[in-house]
C-alpha cells in the first residue's frame, strides 16, 4: 500500500514498492551505477512536471529517460543511427546517454521543447529490476538540488530531498559516481554533449575514429548537465595545474588534490588547510567515486576557500575536471 502525503521519504530496498510508487506518479529516486536519480513516469507529463518542482530544476533543462533494456528504450527514438546502434550495443546496460530524434509519445516537457529525447539503460540490478516492471520509461535526473552536488547515495538524496519526494530505493554507493557521458548525433556523426562515466577514448575506440566534443555553455542546453555552471558546493573554489602547499591561503581553506601517496584527508604543515586527496595512489576510477563525496564535505564544513590540482587530462579524469572546472564557475 501507498502511504499518504509524506513528510519524509521512505528509504527501502522494495522493488515492487518503488515501482508502484512510480506507477502511482509518485517521485522515486533510483540508484544507478553513476549517481541516484530522480525519477517519474516519464509518458505522464504531471509526474515529470513535479521533477522539476522537486529540483527546483529550469524547464529549458532536458530529463534522460530510463528503461532496462536497448530495444524498450530505443522505441522512444523516431531514428537509430548505425554510430549510435552500435554505441547501445557495446556499452548498454552503462554510463552512456544516447541523444535521438523523439517519437511524439514523449512529452515536450522532458525533452524541454526539444525533437531530440536522451535515452539511457542504468547498469544498476535494483533499478533494472524495477524498470522490467513498468511499461513506460522513467524520466531521472540527478536526485539533487538544482546545480548542487549530485548523491551517490540514499543517505545524500534524503539529505538534499528527502521532504520533496516520496520513496528512495537504497541501492548503497554508486560505483562509477561521475553522472553518464552523452553522445548526441547530427547528420550520423556522433558529438559528445557532457563528459561522464564512460570515457570518450572508449567511444572512440568502438567507433574506429576521433568524436566531436561540444559540452557545456548553453543558455538552451542540447542535453543535460551542459549549462556552465553546475555541481557548485557553494564556496569559492580556485583550480590549479599542481598541489602548491605553500600557497599562501586565507584562513578556513581546503584542498582537493589527486595522486598525493600519503593519507586521505590531512592537514598542511605551511597554512594549515585540510586536504582530500581523491585517490592517494592516483586511481582516477576511484576519484569519480569520491569526487561528489569529497565536494558534499566542502559544503558541510563551509570552506571560505578551497584551492583544487586538476587531473590528468586522459579517460575518466577530463569528466572529472569538467566537474570541478563547472563548480567553480562563478557565472
Amino acid at each position: 500500500m501507498l502511504s499518504g502525503q509524506n513528510t519524509k521519504a521512505i528509504i527501502s530496498t522494495d522493488v515492487k514498492a518503488a515501482a508502484e510508487y512510480l506507477r502511482a506518479g509518485k517521485l522515486v529516486a533510483l540508484p544507478t551505477e553513476t549517481v541516484y536519480g530522480l525519477g517519474a513516469n516519464a509518458l505522464d507529463e504531471a509526474a515529470a512536471a513535479n521533477i522539476f518542482v522537486a529540483k527546483a530544476r529550469p524547464a529549458f533543462d532536458p530529463l534522460i529517460i530510463h528503461q532496462s533494456s536497448a530495444d524498450r528504450i530505443l522505441r522512444y527514438a523516431r531514428e537509430v543511427p548505425a554510430a549510435a546502434q552500435k554505441l547501445a550495443d557495446a556499452f548498454w546496460p552503462g554510463p552512456l546517454t544516447l541523444v535521438l530524434p523523439k517519437q511524439d509519445v514523449v512529452p515536450d516537457l522532458v525533452s524541454a521543447g526539444l525533437k531530440t529525447v536522451a535515452l539511457r539503460v542504468p547498469n544498476h540490478a535494483l533499478t533494472r529490476s524495477v524498470l522490467e516492471q513498468l511499461d513506460f520509461p522513467v524520466a531521472a535526473p540527478s536526485a539533487n538540488p538544482f546545480g548542487f552536488v549530485s548523491p551517490t547515495s540514499a543517505q545524500h538524496v534524503a539529505d538534499q530531498l528527502g521532504e520533496r519526494i516520496d520513496f528512495i530505493l537504497d541501492g548503497g554507493q554508486c560505483e562509477v559516481g561521475l553522472e553518464s557521458t552523452i553522445v548526441g548525433f547530427t547528420n550520423g556523426a556522433p558529438t559528445v554533449l557532457r563528459k561522464g562515466g564512460l570515457p570518450i577514448e572508449d567511444i572512440e575506440s568502438v567507433l574506429g575514429g576521433p568524436v566531436a566534443v561540444r559540452t557545456h555553455g548553453s543558455s538552451r542546453p542540447e542535453a543535460p548537465g551542459m549549462l556552465s555552471r553546475h555541481y557548485s558546493p557553494g564556496n569559492r573554489i580556485e583550480l590549479f595545474e599542481a598541489f602548491a602547499e605553500e600557497k599562501n591561503l586565507p584562513p578556513n581553506a581546503a584542498w582537493i588534490t589527486f595522486g598525493q601517496g600519503g593519507p586521505a584527508v590531512s592537514v598542511t604543515a605551511q597554512s594549515g588547510a585540510t586536504v582530500y586527496d581523491l585517490s592517494p595512489s592516483g586511481d582516477l576510477a576511484e576519484a569519480a567515486q569520491q569526487l561528489f563525496r569529497v565536494l558534499r564535505l566542502m559544503a558541510k564544513h563551509q570552506y571560505d576557500y578551497v584551492g583544487v590540482q586538476l587531473l590528468p587530462e586522459t579517460g575518466i579524469g577530463r569528466a572529472i575536471n569538467d566537474r570541478l572546472r563547472r563548480a567553480a564557475a562563478t557565472e
